[in-house]
């Protein structure tokens, strides 16, 4: 019997594939926020390229620092009972940045409730 926790690489697209975990292409909008003390406060919105239980890929307005502790905030697609609707609230480390996107090690999540009245227009 094996009782290995090895983690098996495979080659996908040409490249090595090195996540433990699996990553699905979500496509929803997505806030984001560095939340550490001594970074310059950066935040802006953009949209998930993937996720998966170990990390989520997103857009970015801006590169955001390596290493720094992130809140991102993401509309859910499935609702609550059908009616109400979700947000997922995820922390983790900036583990991959490049000028328009970036990549964070999901390191606590939970799912909210969010209103369902529209956001109010900003002039």
């Amino acid at each position: 019997m094996n009782t290995s926790t090895e983690v098996h690489s495979a080659h996908i697209g040409g490249t090595l594939e090195r996540r433990e975990t699996v990553r699905f292409p979500v496509r929803e909008d997505v806030r984001y926020r560095v939340i550490q003390a001594k970074a310059p406060k950066l935040s802006g919105l953009g949209t998930t390229l993937n996720m998966g239980s170990g990390g989520i890929l997103f857009t970015t307005e801006d590169p955001l620092p390596l290493g720094r502790l992130v809140e991102l905030s993401v509309n859910w697609p499935a609702r609550l009972d059908g009616t109400c609707p979700l947000q997922f609230v995820a922390t983790g480390r900036v583990v991959r940045s490049e000028p328009t996107c970036a990549a964070v090690r999901t390191e606590r999540y939970e799912f909210k409730t969010r209103s369902m009245k529209p956001a109010a227009a900003t002039v």
